[in-house]
């Protein structure tokens, strides 16, 4: 079976190094500008040659985003932008609008072009066009099925290449193009600033009864009337290799990068085995699904894949079943104990769990080191600090987590 690229999110340095560390083929992030994730961290002119050079020497690419779209007054910038980009040697500019994918084609003939979700790409005429103005890949839009998937893959060929997501949020306008948020904020989501009112609590009021709100439909956590599911397509895998496609991709570049570390690593290891033996991904698939709950998530579905998606109204609210506690990063030194950097607190003897590359190991938390004072604890609060401890077997760039604690005080833990 041939296995699709796996796409991570990289919304800044940490979530890009975790994508590349947990197995991601390529990765994809923004420039301060002309993206549409305005508010995560992004790169500057020299953090994304930065970025790029860490992802070439890791043997990946890097896809930039340039899907806003772009006035008049600004396709200059824009130009200047991308060229910035293809001097720092991104692999691809990720770009929505047909005529500002004209204009590069033009202001920078050798940067390659994907063509983003936000397009709306739905039928194979649509996607010969985006070939026949120079592109490589189109991002389909969320509302394909997989039997329209298939059907596209066989009419446009190896012309052109497809790419899907896979996982994460999804808004109430699938492919984009949402207006509400400008509408209510001033705020567009087609310039890179959703304010996300799709996530807001509404309710109904009659014309007739001012001032009364009647609730659409509610839950135990609030009224949530537009509020999308999450996706997630681990299920359909085989499928989704079956189609044709060339790329799976993760949404998040607003994530943390313990989110993209865990989900590009399920997603990772899940492919792997789909390339091995399709019966053991199958036996396997329950592990993998309960691998993705340790991240931060709302409930999820597939989406189009299958037909309709599930209605909205019960999307809201996040859960994860462990929390990042520390990131290895320094391995075993002389005194047998790598340094990590501490995210959570945890206590000597607690049952962690460290997340590798090649899978999550049970591990025992012993008592260590504060590199700051050099005093030996069993337990500390203090996010960002350094602490040596033994374990065994880690390398730079791996993570531990442990139970969701929920914040509880040290007296909970002690009894006193």
């Amino acid at each position: 079976m041939r296995i699709p690229e796996l796409l991570a999110p990289a919304g800044n340095m940490d979530a890009l190094r975790a994508a590349l560390h947990f197995g991601a083929d390529a990765v994809y992030g923004g420039m301060k500008h002309f993206g549409l994730r305005a508010f995560a961290g992004n790169f500057g002119p020299d953090e994304l040659r930065e970025a790029v050079r860490e992802t070439h020497a890791a043997g990946r690419k890097f896809y930039v985003t340039m899907n806003i779209y772009p006035f008049d007054d600004e396709l200059e910038a824009f130009g200047e932008a991308a060229k910035e980009a293809a001097d720092c040697g991104v692999d691809a500019a990720i770009v929505a609008d047909p005529g500002a994918i004209r204009f590069l084609r033009a202001k920078v003939p050798g940067l390659p072009i994907h063509v983003s979700t936000q397009a709306n790409t739905l039928n194979a005429p649509a996607a010969e066009l985006y070939r026949e103005l120079g592109c490589e890949r189109v991002i389909l839009a969320r509302e394909m099925s997989l039997e329209r998937i298939r059907a596209l893959k066989q009419k446009v060929g190896d012309g052109i290449q497809l790419e899907t997501f896979v996982h994460g949020a999804s808004c109430m306008a699938y492919s984009g193009r949402c207006m509400l948020s400008a509408y209510l904020t001033g705020r567009s989501g087609n310039r890179g600033e959703c304010a996300q009112p799709c996530r807001w609590q509404y309710a109904v009021m009659e014309e007739k009864r001012p001032g009364e709100y009647l609730p659409v439909a509610e839950d135990e956590r609030g009224t949530y009337l537009f509020s999308a599911r999450d996706l997630c397509l681990m299920p359909l895998l085989p499928e989704l290799c079956d189609a044709g496609v060339a790329s799976l991709k993760i949404e998040g570049r607003m994530k943390t990068e313990y989110y993209v570390a865990v989900v590009t690593g399920a997603y990772r290891r899940a492919l792997d085995l789909l390339g091995k033996d399709r019966e053991a991904f199958r036996e396997a698939l329950p592990e993998m699904t309960a691998e993705l709950q340790c991240a931060s998530h709302r409930l999820s579905d597939t989406g189009f894949l299958e037909g309709q998606p599930e209605k909205p109204g019960e999307a809201e609210g996040f859960w994860q079943s462990r929390e990042y506690t520390a990131k290895v990063v320094g391995p075993e030194g002389p005194d047998g104990r790598a340094r990590l950097l501490l995210k959570n607190r945890f206590y000597a003897g607690d049952e962690l769990e460290l997340m590798t590359p090649a899978g999550i190991r049970t591990i025992r938390a012993a008592r260590f080191l504060r590199e700051k004072t050099g005093e030996e604890m069993e337990t500390l609060g203090i996010a960002g600090e350094i602490i040596r401890m033994p374990l065994p077997g880690c390398s730079e760039g791996d993570m531990l987590r442990g139970p969701v604690r929920n914040h509880r005080k040290d007296s909970d833990r002690t009894g006193n």
